[in-house]
């Protein structure tokens, strides 16, 4: 008999002569009537299935001292309308299967409360929690809705590569990719020779996706990728990760402006269908983690976002005459406080920066007539900060090789990104969007690795 998963079980709620689950056991219960309650979590919804085993069902005697929390179980039974509150059906046992023994002297996880801290301890087991299991739904979730929104708009969804010789933020932050053996690397005039290395040249983990991107972006129209990035940023943060997921789409003909329509309705689009398919585990988490969620998810999803360039933000700012950590005064970088400021006590919603000074922003950039600044936007959220950055990107080559050289970077190392200049340019934009940043807002979770299965970060490269 095919297994049931809980979660289509409690959505009908109908009684059935015979099913099978399979899953885990959460709690166990023993009542003085010679019965067993049995509470069994397989993961497919936050709410468990309430098995009730009587003692006297074949072979419960050889199982029960094994049927301890975390043990994991098959059972056959009658699935019946509860008394209980709570809970529209209960599975009657027939029999029992053991599958896997959880020793409840060794078991980590018999306590119902554990710290955060505790738990990425033991990163292979915290799914089981209920905490971890809501936020990995809802992480899926996302991740689907976000292919969805892009396949529906007609986007092509594209692989770039892991391994590049491309350091697109400039900032030098790069994990190197190396089969040199570190006892015996060669130099010559002092320097790496890399001739000798596996690829002939320096090669390192990508930190974006967006330049390969635009390549596709000026022969497909639009594109898409969604997948993992590498940064070497020693930082141990509760908003840093040292391998983080990326989503970033490039649109040929796209100005500034269409850029950030399309960031807006991306985000519209996100909380809306998270709010629709995740109902159950938003509640769960807004009632245990932070009881905002829910308030912030209807804010952004009801309202349009505000647009404001950086040199308005900047005199908003230094108007109110607040004590930042950090000073404002044009031509800084807007921090996260100045970020937040603006998103939740100032506009107290979503809010679009736009138009940076051209010095605090990439080469790729667009600059404004004026010279000063360059065609960039931020999406701010509120309590977050910055959800998204982009930009129109430059498509003059005579414009670009010059911001390449103002930035001191060798135009040699890109002249392929330079030929998409020389040969059929065209105007484009496009965006990027931290994913754990997006899941750690939409979950409330503090603490960025925790709303990713296996978190790296520095010192820290196991479970």
């Amino acid at each position: 008999m095919k297994r049931r998963k809980i979660k289509d079980i409690l959505g009908q709620g109908k009684e059935q002569a015979e099913i099978v689950i399979m899953g885990w056991v959460r709690t166990r219960r023993d009542s003085k009537g010679g019965f067993s309650f049995l509470e069994i979590s397989d993961g497919s919804c936050l709410k468990n299935l309430q098995v009730v085993a009587d003692h006297n069902i074949d072979s419960f005697d050889s199982i029960s001292e094994k049927l301890q929390t975390g043990s994991c179980v098959g059972i056959t039974g009658k699935l019946v309308q509860s008394p209980g509150k709570g809970q529209s059906v209960e599975l009657q046992a027939k029999s029992i299967e053991v599958y896997g023994e959880a020793d409840p002297n060794q078991y980590p996880l018999q306590k119902k409360h554990h710290s955060f801290e505790f738990l990425r301890e033991i990163s292979h087991l915290r799914p089981r929690t209920n905490t971890f299991g809501a936020v990995m739904r809802v992480r899926n979730r996302l991740s689907y809705s976000i292919h969805k929104f892009f396949q529906d708009q007609g986007f092509v969804y594209l692989h770039t590569p892991i391994i590049t010789t491309n350091d697109c933020e400039g900032a030098g932050e790069m994990f190197q990719v190396t089969t040199l053996k570190p006892d015996s690397i060669p130099v010559v005039d002092g320097k790496v020779d890399y001739t000798q290395d596996f690829f002939g040249e320096k090669t390192c983990l990508t930190v974006s996706g967006q330049l390969e991107g635009e390549v596709y972006a000026l022969a497909l129209s639009e594109i898409y990728t969604f997948g993992p990035t590498f940064r070497a940023e020693n930082s141990n943060t509760s908003r840093h990760l040292s391998e983080f997921w990326m989503v970033e789409p490039e649109m040929a003909f796209y100005d500034l402006e269409d850029d950030m329509n399309l960031a807006e309705d991306f985000l519209h689009y996100l909380f809306k269908d998270v709010l629709e398919h995740c109902s159950e585990d938003l509640e769960f988490l807004n009632k245990q983690i932070d009881k905002t969620i829910l308030e912030r998810h209807r804010n952004i999803t009801e309202n349009e976002f505000e647009r404001i360039t950086y040199t308005d933000a900047i005199n908003i700012l230094e108007k109110l005459n607040k004590n930042f950590t950090y000073s404002v005064e044009w031509g800084c970088n807007l921090q996260s406080e100045h970020e937040r400021y603006l998103s939740e006590e100032v506009f107290k919603k979503a809010v679009i920066i736009y138009d940076y000074p051209e010095e605090i922003k990439p080469f790729y950039m667009k600059v404004n007539g004026n010279g000063k600044t360059v065609r960039a936007m931020d999406v701010l959220l509120p309590k977050l900060g910055e959800i998204i950055g982009g930009s129109q990107r430059e498509d003059d080559y005579g414009s670009l090789l010059k911001r390449m050289q103002s930035k001191k970077l060798n135009s040699e190392d890109y002249d392929w990104y330079l030929d998409l200049r020389r040969f059929g340019s065209a105007p484009h934009s496009g965006f990027g969007l931290g994913f754990e940043r997006l899941v750690q807002f939409v979950t409330g979770m503090e603490n960025i690795r925790d709303v990713i299965p296996f978190p790296r970060t520095p010192k820290h490269a196991r479970f």
